[in-house]
């Protein structure tokens, strides 16, 4: 099975090297697990016992992928009714340090219930509304980049790593709201009280583009409508699952159906191009898909490592050299930052048996922080770094001499507060 592993690693690698080799990601994922598979097929003995396992991952993957979209959909359609300017439209300071602060908290409540990538695209959008000079939304995305992976780590719903160890049984939304929202809150405070002592000042705002590119605009009252009740949904899925049993991915399809029902009502009176950018066709055209599809070709890939077995081989090395859940853990992060958290998580899942680790257990809630905030050490190091990247257009290297060491020093002072938090209060 040498053969499945080689082809694993040199799908990570130009992954990892998206930006060298310009070749999207996605591209890259797809290749990587078909190959995978295949080898997998040509490899193993019995053909249909391989199809049925691949077959039995398909049943788990399609989880989280409809999960996604399901989410990505009612978040694209609350930005189409400009429900986000509700929220945007109350930041009125042009204090540096005050917006740093609006900004780091508003991210980082924002992240937990949106999920971090969508988050960052809103809120890089909103500094650029907000500050004229390039340096300063630089430094504000970095911050940024740091809140929303902060957020996202301690929510069920926040990013997409705890969202696969939910899904998978490894946490339950409760308990990890209850064990990391302290540690990942700590994790932006200390670099947010550091970059303060870097910015000073105050800061002048561009000149405001009134244009609306929408024929129609939506009314206030139906971005309310939108706004408070897409998130309601978001926020109501645990809650689903809790009452029916059924997989959150239920809890979120049935909720999209929800909105966009009163989507088509709250429209219904308008002809059909004044109504296209409102409805939820529409908002399915606009999400990221690709995104969508580097999951799917990188958890097809860690699924086929686990078919083989190989996962369990390097769960005993890891056991073996490192010995310290905390230092695996640990390890994962910073990893993380180099190549995508979203392998890293899914081969975890599949290294260690639930037997060993059952749902709840200190090593998946300690493994949701250090893989959801440790991307934040560098720009590539997260997809919501990597969004930030696109829209400021920021230096790999400027973000590593400014950004990467705060980013750092929270990661750090974050795990250890979770640490110390489980030997006093959780043991």
């Amino acid at each position: 099975m040498g053969l499945i592993i080689i082809i694993f690693i040199l799908g990570y690698a130009a992954i990892a090297f998206e930006h060298t080799i310009r070749i999207n990601k996605a591209a890259i994922a797809l290749m990587t697990g078909v190959a995978c598979w295949t080898a997998y097929v040509f490899l193993d003995n019995s053909k249909a016992q391989a199809v049925e396992q691949l077959t039995g991952h398909l049943g788990e993957l399609s989880q989280i992928l409809l999960f996604l979209m399901g989410a990505m959909t009612i978040v694209e359609l609350i930005d189409a009714h400009d429900g986000f300017e509700i929220i945007t439209r109350r930041i009125q300071t042009t204090d540096k340090r005050k917006l740093l602060w609006t900004i780091s908290l508003l991210t980082f409540v924002l992240s937990a219930v949106l999920n971090n990538l969508t988050t960052v695209i809103v809120m890089c959008s909103l500094v650029r509304k907000l500050m004229r000079d390039k340096t300063d939304r630089m430094m504000m995305a970095g911050i940024i980049i740091i809140a929303s992976n902060a957020g996202g780590a301690w929510s069920p719903i926040g990013d997409v790593t705890t969202t696969m160890l939910w899904i998978g049984g490894q946490i339950t939304p409760v308990q990890i709201v209850i064990r990391l929202i302290f540690p990942s809150l700590v994790s932006l405070l200390i670099p947010a009280l550091i970059a303060q002592q870097l910015i000073k000042g105050s800061f002048q705002a561009p000149a405001r583009n009134l244009e609306n590119n929408k024929s129609v605009s939506s009314s206030p009252q139906q971005q309310k409508v939108v706004l408070f009740s897409g998130i309601g949904i978001i926020l109501l899925v645990p809650v689903f699952q809790a009452v029916t049993g059924l997989p959150p991915f239920m809890g979120m399809l049935i909720g999209l159906a929800v909105i966009w029902i009163a989507t088509e009502i709250i429209h219904r009176d308008k002809d059909e191009q004044d109504r296209k950018p409102f409805t939820v066709t529409y908002a399915l055209r606009k999400i990221d898909t690709p995104t969508i599809l580097f999951f799917l070709g990188i958890l097809l890939a860690i699924a086929s490592l686990k078919s083989t077995g190989e996962l369990l081989k390097i769960a005993g090395w890891m056991d073996n050299h490192l010995k310290n859940q905390n230092l695996i853990a640990i390890s994962m992060g910073i990893f993380s930052a180099l190549v995508d958290n979203v392998p890293l998580v899914a081969a975890s899942m599949g290294m260690y048996d639930m037997h060993r680790f059952p749902t709840d257990h200190y090593f998946w809630e300690f493994l949701a922080y250090t893989t959801g905030t440790g991307g934040s050490a560098l720009i590539i190091g997260s997809a919501a770094g990597v969004a930030a990247m696109g829209i400021e257009k920021i230096n790999f290297i400027w973000y590593l001499k400014r950004v990467s060491w705060l980013a750092l020093l929270g990661f750090f002072a974050g795990a250890i507060v979770y640490i110390l938090q489980q030997q006093l209060f959780f043991r």
